[in-house]
């Protein structure tokens, strides 16, 4: 068949393939609505308490208290914000956890991946793979304790210090072993390719097999921002200063306490605080503390995906 006939064809015969009807057994429907229904559920256990809590940070005192609150705001108000806008300490804190997560995510990677690809080697390229991995090994499931923790900080002068919630925790192990053997995983072709036509060690890295690695970078990627937003127990132990506590230990203290501080209000914030309840600035409070959250892991999501070297390695 010559070419010429070949492209006459073609339009039919894709015409034809789309209008063909795959026969499909009553199990596979069976599975779909399974499916479906369970993945439904799952869904709305995740998305019924972020309502709650917004419907809570957006009603009134009055139905708040009384427990009339489920997903839908009772009696509309915007009381809550209002207070919120008006404390700086709150908002000083989400401005201390927002650098925690942008420089600690940035150190977090950057030592994740500098550990990972030397350790993805073989033996015989890494004479020493065995030794820090095994070192590696053994820091993860033994640790020198809180209080010798507690004094190494100390003896550091990071007490009361910003870096002391970023240094302890610079390098996660289960994400080195989780980049390390993602990039083992990847085709050495491609890498052997790139070591013939000249490249060294870091154009390699940077050039090869972190395009590659876009998945497990993106996963990595909101593990660390998470962990440090979330993070709240090493604020409440290294910062003796209430000032300088990050978001998560600010919203942790408030929950604990059961009265609201009045220290260091004004008589308009006094007089607002009179109108509200404790669980609607509480809710306000922790709406507003994922909302980052929610911003960033759509824009990550679309990295969540398998068969990026697909078509990379031609025989």
């Amino acid at each position: 068949m010559c070419s010429s006939d070949l492209k006459k064809r073609l339009p039919r015969l894709l015409k034809g393939v789309r209008q063909m009807k795959i026969k499909r057994s009553g199990s596979y429907y069976v599975y779909q609505l399974f499916n479906t229904v369970v993945l439904a559920l799952v869904a709305l256990t995740c998305i019924f308490p972020i309502l709650h809590v917004l419907a809570m940070s957006l009603s009134s005192s009055n139905a708040a208290m009384a427990g009339r609150v489920t997903f839908i705001p009772v009696e509309f108000s915007l009381s809550a914000y209002e207070y919120l806008m008006k404390k700086k300490d709150f908002f000083h804190s989400v401005g201390i956890a927002g650098g925690r997560v942008v420089i600690g995510t940035a150190l977090n990677m950057i030592l994740i991946v500098l550990t990972a690809y030397p350790l993805s080697r073989s033996s015989i390229h890494f004479r020493g793979r065995t030794w820090y991995m095994t070192y590696f090994a053994i820091t993860m499931f033994l640790g020198g304790g809180l209080i010798p923790t507690y004094m190494v900080i100390k003896n550091l002068h990071l007490l009361d210090s910003f870096w002391v919630l970023i240094l302890p925790c610079a390098m996660n192990i289960w994400n080195v072993i989780i980049m390390m053997n993602f990039i083992r995983g990847l085709p050495r072709a491609v890498e052997e390719a790139a070591f013939v036509d000249g490249a060294n060690h870091w154009q390699t890295l940077f050039q090869v097999i972190l395009p590659m690695s876009k998945p497990s970078l993106a996963s990595l990627l909101l593990f660390s921002m998470i962990g440090h937003w979330n993070a709240w127990f090493d604020g409440m132990f290294y910062m003796n200063n209430p000032n300088n506590y990050p978001m998560a230990t600010y919203l942790a203290t408030q929950i604990i306490n059961n009265n609201q501080t009045m220290t260091n209000m004004t008589p308009e914030q006094l007089a607002l605080l009179s109108s509200l309840s404790e669980k609607t600035v509480r809710s306000a409070q922790l709406f507003i503390s994922i909302i980052p959250i929610l911003v960033v892991y759509p824009f990550l999501q679309k990295f969540f995906v398998k068969g990026i070297t697909v078509g990379s390695v031609k025989e």
